[in-house]
């Protein structure tokens, strides 16, 4: 594996977390081109490209506990948690915990802990429209999408569609998933979708959570 050398530090740039911010507020979701860096993007690339190349990563399903299960026809990526087993992986997660503290900085929004896993789609994988939380019921505050490939052709499908919290039948952002690109939302009022992809696409999805402790347990399962 070729290896890049990384910045010691993430040092996300404060224009872009104050312009994440504000768009959070304004529309409930964000979209940020170049927002990771490019040389992060690589490293984590290569690390899922390998996972996926050995069969490393796990189908995944949907919903929690007993309710869990594996809907081909909702979903086909296929994931592995993350991790701080390497240098990208801690570097990334170290860059979550910069935007965790600027939004429980400047929205007071209470969040406990960051949580994020490898996406792999391949050919033909999609993932239905859908909320990551639901209100009432919501741990999960704020979801994440950093995009990891490479010169992602403009025809290769793959893109996240993101609908409207009032009228979740209007799209209103459609995102090339191009490495360095970061989506961020609410996570029990945006609706979103996957679009089937022509091409493995790799990404890291994750949340922002609060502390749904009942009976002395972590977050119990719904």
């Amino acid at each position: 594996m070729t290896t890049t050398t990384l910045p010691s530090a993430t040092a996300l740039p404060r224009e872009r977390l104050a312009e994440l911010v504000d768009a959070l507020v304004a529309q409930g979701w964000y979209v940020g081109e170049a927002f990771i860096p490019a040389e992060l993007c690589a490293e984590l690339y290569q690390e899922v490209a390998a996972m996926a190349d050995h069969q490393a990563l796990e189908a995944a399903g949907i919903g929690r506990g007993p309710a869990h299960a594996l809907r081909r026809d909702i979903r086909g990526d296929a994931i592995r948690w993350l991790d701080r087993e390497s240098r990208a992986r801690r570097h990334y997660l170290e860059a979550m915990g910069e935007l965790q503290q600027e939004l429980n900085r400047a929205l007071f929004l209470g969040l406990f802990e960051y949580e994020a896993h490898f996406a792999h789609y391949p050919p033909g994988a999609f993932y239905r429209k859908h909320l990551d939380s639901f209100r009432g019921r919501a741990n999960r505050v704020v979801s994440t999408v950093g995009y990891l490939n490479p010169d992602w052709p403009a025809d290769a499908g793959g893109e996240i569609v993101i609908f409207d919290a009032i009228d979740p039948e209007r799209e209103v952002s459609r995102v090339r998933p191009e490495a360095g690109t970061f989506a961020c939302f609410l996570s029990d009022s945006v609706p979103h979708e996957v679009l089937p992809t022509r091409l493995p696409r790799a990404s890291i999805a994750g949340w922002f959570r609060r502390n749904a402790s009942l009976g002395g347990l972590v977050d119990p399962a719904h």
